[in-house]
């Protein structure tokens, strides 16, 4: 039995195949998170606005990633129902 994609939980949603696009925003997010996880957990003093900003571009990084990882390329996704492995 096929399953819509408006149907799709959020944990399928999460396991279905990604679009090459937003496969490239998602690792972006990833990196961002990351070079402003390390700007906040520096043990150097750093002024207030490079935590600000770097905060900020955390906050996006970990959205951006999310987003594009519940984006379900449609027919990779069709291909992999056919074959039985969703």
């Amino acid at each position: 039995m096929k399953k819509s994609l408006n149907k799709l939980g959020v944990i399928q949603r999460m396991k279905a195949p990604t679009p090459k696009f937003f496969r490239v925003l998602r690792n972006i997010g990833l990196a961002l998170a990351a070079a402003s996880g390390a700007l906040l957990t520096a043990p150097v003093s750093l002024p207030a606005a490079v935590i600000t900003a770097a905060t900020y571009v955390a906050v996006a990084g970990g959205v951006l990633t999310a987003v594009s990882q519940a984006t379900v390329d449609e027919e990779e996704y069709a291909l992999d129902q056919a074959a039985g492995r969703h």
